[in-house]
């Protein structure tokens, strides 16, 4: 395996959150294949300034690129087929992409871009929040989002008796009356025995 010099030594920023992994090389000049972990890819396209971590699980094996976190610059990104190809400084030539394969891609939410539409949210956004119905009813937390294709799904969790449940609301406007990330809190349109 190779190493890369040249990449600088980071901490992850609080706020980080991981959007996808370096894939594999991609051309013989530096560019690596970027598998990105959302269909929507607006924030890997836009920043600038991302943040590496050694890859886990059968990513790991081999891999001596660099051992800690590293920050690095994004000098062009584009959409290629299906996906995303990068070119990160200093990596310079393919033998420096390959080593970075598995590579894990954290970004700071402070640098995502703002939406111009009120009503779009980043899902990192959404995780954590308390759903209540428009009578006031806690139905849970959001620990997780679904996408189905026509829309997301709002998976929660919530507690009955001594078990943890789950339950599922679609996020179309339908059902979503409200979205307030200051007070950390979703209004729907859903009763408990749904």
């Amino acid at each position: 395996m190779t190493t890369v010099s040249g990449l600088t030594p980071a901490t992850l920023p609080a706020d980080a959150v991981e959007l996808g992994r370096v894939q594999d090389a991609w051309g013989i000049k530096g560019w690596v294949r970027l598998h990105p972990h959302s269909t929507s890819a607006d924030v890997l396209l836009h920043v600038r300034h991302w943040f590496l971590q050694p890859p886990e699980g059968r990513y790991a094996r081999g891999f001596d690129a660099f051992t800690g976190v590293v920050a690095c610059e994004v000098a062009e990104v584009k959409s290629h087929a299906d996906g995303l190809v990068a070119r990160l400084v200093p990596v310079a030539d393919r033998n420096a992409a390959e080593a970075l394969k598995g590579a894990r891609i954290f970004v700071s939410r402070a640098d995502f871009p703002p939406s111009d539409n009120p009503d779009e949210f980043y899902w990192v956004d959404l995780i954590g929040l308390s759903v209540v119905n428009r009578e006031g009813v806690e139905l849970g937390v959001v620990h997780d989002l679904l996408s189905t294709g026509p829309h997301s799904v709002l998976c929660l969790e919530y507690r009955e008796g001594d078990k943890l449940r789950e339950r599922m609301i679609p996020f179309v406007s339908a059902y979503v009356d409200q979205v307030d990330l200051a007070a950390r809190r979703i209004t729907v349109d859903w009763q408990p025995d749904y």
